[in-house]
């Protein structure tokens, strides 16, 4: 006999009547199966694999009341990252993008990266009253992620920032033994199995100034949107520690410096416009001009690196940049999305140039600025 509890999940899962499984649903199992077939459920004559639906045949109804009571039942019948991807999933099949310009609409979706970077994109359409909710949304999200990742992020920097400078010298918890190990290689004494160090290489602890310029230079198109949102936080949180001097450039076909803008997130991202096509080149030109100590100072490019402007120049400026002692990195993603489609060719040719192209995860992010501001190997993600 078949377990009536794998038989309610396969219900669930499956949608549609009974006939199939032979379980019916009461209760709050009637309601969620509800509130899922109104997103999947096909048109009908429509295979459940067909194209997409819009808002009436798949049972939401085409007005904001019907869509932010849907939204209302998921919230209370799933946990939060499911309503995440039931909304997600709503905005592209359903075409709910424009409903999101009602303030009504707004106050009941659960705040989420990708909904704040569908907003973003909506900026310029919203009228006064709906752009001050989705302010509210934004900085829903942006607080949430600064406190996820403000404290690790200046512990790491800032720890970094501490040991950056060598000394010959040091006490014994500044000794750098990869480096001291390197320096006294000649120094190995085969029947122990060991090197003795004549010579023993640490960290300094400088304290004052500003020790490292951060340029961060984010491509703006339409598929860097979960990225935008974390570099800006991201440049917040740099730009508050006073050890560095942190800039902030965003860029499609033109350049926008956000710098003077990074004490507020939301801010920054209100100044950004996603879309529009990809100048990769004339953003490094800006950049590049504001670089005035090279040996100090981290580029780090935030970019899918299609280029829409002149590849060879863009090759050369990071070349340039290279050789005069700037650190040039270059981020395909700053997401929790994974791996995203990027110029493979763009890829490995700046990787040739010493700069490394891959995607990378908020949470390692504090990892990387840490090693470049200490000159050691970045961690790299497998794969």
């Amino acid at each position: 006999m078949a377990d009536p509890e794998r038989l309610r999940r396969w219900r669930l899962i499956l949608g549609g009547d009974a006939d199939g499984t032979g379980c019916g649903l009461a209760g709050q199992d009637r309601r969620m199966d509800e509130a899922l077939a109104a997103l999947y459920r096909p048109a009908p004559g429509q295979s459940r694999g067909g194209g997409g639906t819009g808002p009436r045949s798949a049972g939401l109804g085409a007005s904001a009341p019907s869509v932010a009571r849907w939204l209302g039942d998921i919230r209370e019948y799933f946990p939060p990252g499911v309503v995440q991807i039931l909304q997600q999933d709503a905005i592209e099949r359903l075409d709910l993008t424009r409903l999101l310009l009602e303030p009504e609409m707004l106050e009941a979706v659960e705040p989420d990266v990708h909904l704040v970077g569908t907003l973003l994109s909506l900026n310029r359409l919203m009228p006064d009253e709906t752009k001050e909710v989705a302010r509210g949304v934004v900085r829903r999200v942006v607080d949430d992620l600064e406190r996820r990742i403000a404290q690790r992020t200046r512990s790491l920097v800032q720890g970094a920032l501490d040991r950056s400078t060598r000394v010959h010298r040091p006490r014994h918890a500044d000794i750098d033994w990869n480096a001291t190990i390197r320096a006294n290689l000649k120094h190995y004494q085969a029947e122990h199995r060991t090197v003795v160090p004549e010579r023993l290489v640490g960290y300094g602890r400088q304290r004052h100034g500003v020790r490292k310029d951060v340029v961060l230079c984010v491509d703006q198109s339409g598929s860097m949107a979960a990225s935008v949102v974390y570099a800006s936080v991201f440049g917040a949180v740099l730009a508050s520690m006073r050890s560095l001097r942190t800039s902030l450039v965003v860029f499609d076909t033109a350049v926008v410096d956000l710098t003077d803008q990074l004490a507020d997130p939301v801010d920054v991202l209100f100044g950004t416009q996603l879309g529009g096509g990809t100048d990769i080149n004339r953003a490094l030109a800006y950049c590049q001009g504001l670089v005035t100590r090279p040996s100090d100072t981290i580029v780090v490019l935030v970019s899918d690196l299609f280029e829409g402007g002149v590849r060879q120049e863009m090759l050369r400026r990071v070349a340039a940049m290279r050789r005069a002692g700037v650190q040039v990195v270059t981020l395909l993603a700053l997401s929790d999305e994974g791996a995203p489609a990027y110029d493979h060719e763009n890829a490995a040719a700046l990787a040739a140039l010493g700069s490394p192209a891959f995607a990378c995860t908020p949470d390692l992010f504090p990892e990387l600025m840490a090693a470049a501001v200490r000159g050691t190997p970045l961690p790299v993600p497998e794969g």
